[in-house]
């Protein structure tokens, strides 16, 4: 009779064990939900800069890391603060990104926004574009603790700082021998 109860008892732990699994497990249509909801982030400065395709990348690395933490799909569903929880991840995949390769950096500061604010000379090729990104990148590396500090930085700053705007002039005159000449006038009444 013990016997019979605890088989009873051992194939019963078994079949609820496979069920809570199988409905604790991520499943496709979950990951899509939370791929459109990191998709709805489009206006952050990184995401803004991507490409349709590089953005389904970015997603689908965000997701990825969500479901490594949370394997648990109803641990991470219940989630008190689950939007933070989705945008600590976005933070925390831009930063690896951007410590990655240094020519994400160019997710943060376009090109043509550079050309237009008259940082960068119109006309640039990909290879001296590259290599402007990579002197940012040794000159943020150089003067911010770590790659978060500076990404704080950039969002918490209205628009790009001053200092940013110093180490990207001084990368276009180092490269290009571009410079700004800022013509100042002084009314005086």
């Amino acid at each position: 009779m013990k016997q019979r109860i605890f088989k009873a008892i051992v194939l019963t732990t078994a079949v609820a064990a496979v069920a809570c699994s199988k409905n604790a497990t991520w499943h496709e249509a979950e990951r899509r939900e939370l791929r459109e909801e990191v998709q709805a982030y489009r206006d952050m400065i990184y995401l803004q800069n991507l490409a349709n395709e590089e953005l389904e990348l970015f997603s689908g690395d965000v997701v990825e890391s969500i479901e490594i933490a949370y394997p648990v799909y109803a641990v991470f569903e219940e989630l008190p603060g689950q939007s933070d929880t989705v945008q600590v991840y976005i933070v925390e995949t831009i930063v690896t990104q951007l410590k990655d390769n240094a020519h994400n950096m160019r997710h943060l500061f376009p090109y043509h926004s550079l050309v237009e604010a008259g940082i960068l000379p119109a006309g640039l090729d990909r290879q001296a574009q590259h290599a402007f990104y990579n002197c940012l990148a040794r000159q943020v590396r150089n003067y911010y603790p770590s790659m978060e500090a500076f990404l704080d930085d950039i969002m918490n700053s209205c628009g790009c700082s001053t200092t940013i705007q110093d180490m990207q002039m001084q990368c276009a005159a180092d490269l290009f021998d571009w410079g700004v000449e800022v013509d100042e006038t002084i009314v005086v009444d």
